[in-house]
């Protein structure tokens, strides 16, 4: 195993990672930015008003986009197995 495959392992893990975070990242800060500018509004600063809301957002993008990212980590879990053999000279 070259130290150029070992990068491109970890490169292609990495941009997996946030491939599979950003809508769940995206989601939970919008819903963010639109509570704290209805908190900025309305003057109301409480910290636990905006845990309900980003949880069902969170809730609802993983059934949303829950199969597409499990099609994302098993195409690389299976791109990573079936590549083991080359790994290894």
């Amino acid at each position: 195993m070259t130290p150029e495959m070992v990068m491109s392992i970890g490169n292609e893990a990495l941009t997996t990672m946030i491939i599979l975070g950003m809508p769940v990242l995206l989601v939970t800060l919008a819903i963010g930015l639109l509570i704290g500018v209805f908190q900025a509004a309305t003057q109301i600063n409480e910290q636990t008003l905006s845990f309900i809301p980003k949880l069902i957002g969170l809730s609802a993008t993983l059934v949303i986009a829950g199969p597409w990212m499990l099609k994302v980590i098993v195409s690389y879990t299976q791109s990573l197995i079936i590549n083991i053999p080359n790994l290894l000279r």
